[in-house]
């Protein structure tokens, strides 16, 4: 591809201020020439923390914003109303083709809404899920949804193996990846209404590997590439997965330190701790792609700093280069062709 990738950055709505998005988006810039970065937010701050960088000026834009969507205000009607905050901004960058991918750290709620009626989904999609990669012990898995749709229904659910595969695929470069559906038992007949209706769905799919049930405790294991779900389930299986890791790691480094011997041995797994706790933190993943939309918004965390927005740059620029938006529309216009 030869144009560059054009990334919008809403500055406005992290917990860490525009700061950490404008060192993220200078170093972005550094680690991929084949980007261009528009920063929306306040244009005074972002031009002032701009003068304390050393970046290529033709490949970085600031559009000013004077609104702030908080995470108190409901989502739909702060969308509607709030025009010119930072997020509603970007969108519609994003929905007149100046730009092919955003990120943000503001609200969920508010990022799901703009993406459905500002960018608008995809021919074809019903639907549009949360989607990040989660750590297991080999690759990681890409847990879809996971807060976007609660109570989706069995063909809603097949769309989303269909696109968790292509994006798997395209952006992570898993041949053939494994799909399966989340459940409390590996046998066929088990399981809640929606898990029952989807399963012979899923197995007559000629596009996916389908793979069958998968327990939670199996999760953290990659035993799938793709691991299916409705938004109650995985947010929760989210929030767990998060809130377990913290705890895990605050408990491992208080045994270390509660007592010489530990501190000592301690020093001596230095280097392999720290490989685990990279391996199960967020920054190096990128964030949540809104899958089957017209363009790509990926969700950072509230809290994320630099090094999340750097690795969601990255994942924005491999999302498009690999026109994986354009390979879900064509492979859902394929899928009905052939039913």
């Amino acid at each position: 591809m030869g144009d560059s990738v054009r990334i919008v950055i809403d500055t406005i709505g992290g917990d860490n201020g525009a700061a950490v998005c404008v060192k993220g988006a200078v170093k972005g810039l550094k680690n991929s020439r084949n980007v261009k970065i528009i920063l929306t937010g306040n244009e005074d701050e972002l031009e002032k923390l701009l003068s304390e960088e050393e970046y290529d000026r033709s490949r970085l834009e600031v559009v000013n914003a004077t609104e702030e969507i908080s995470l108190h205000e409901a989502p739909v009607e702060a969308v509607r109303k709030k025009k010119d905050s930072s997020l509603v901004v970007g969108m519609n960058l994003l929905k007149e083709g100046k730009a092919e991918a955003l990120i943000s750290a503001g609200s969920s709620g508010a990022i799901l809404a703009g993406g459905q009626f500002i960018v608008g989904r995809a021919k074809g999609v019903k639907r549009a899920p949360l989607a990040p990669l989660i750590p297991t012990t080999k690759e990681p898995s890409l847990l879809i949804d996971c807060g976007a749709n609660v109570d989706a229904k069995p063909e809603v659910l097949v769309q989303f193996a269909r696109m968790g595969s292509i994006y798997m695929e395209s952006v992570m470069g898993v041949k053939n990846p494994r799909v399966a559906i989340v459940n409390i038992g590996m046998e066929e007949e088990k399981g809640n209404a929606l898990v029952k209706e989807t399963y012979p769905l899923l197995k007559a799919c000629k596009d996916i590997n389908f793979t069958g049930s998968i327990e939670a405790r199996q999760i953290p294991y990659g035993e799938a590439d793709v691991i299916l779900t409705e938004a109650f389930v995985g947010n929760v299986i989210i929030k767990l997965y998060e809130g377990l890791a913290k705890m895990m790691l605050g408990e491992l480094k208080e045994a270390i330190m509660s007592s010489a011997k530990g501190k000592i041995g301690g020093l001596l797994i230095k280097d392999s701790l720290k490989g685990m706790k990279t391996k199960f933190s967020a920054s190096n993943k990128g964030g949540a792609p809104l899958l089957g939309l017209k363009g790509l918004v990926v969700k950072i965390h509230g809290n994320s700093k630099e090094e999340e927005v750097i690795s969601a740059i990255e994942q924005c620029r491999t999302f498009v280069e690999n026109d994986v938006s354009g390979k879900i529309v064509r492979g859902f216009e394929e899928s009905t062709n052939g039913d």
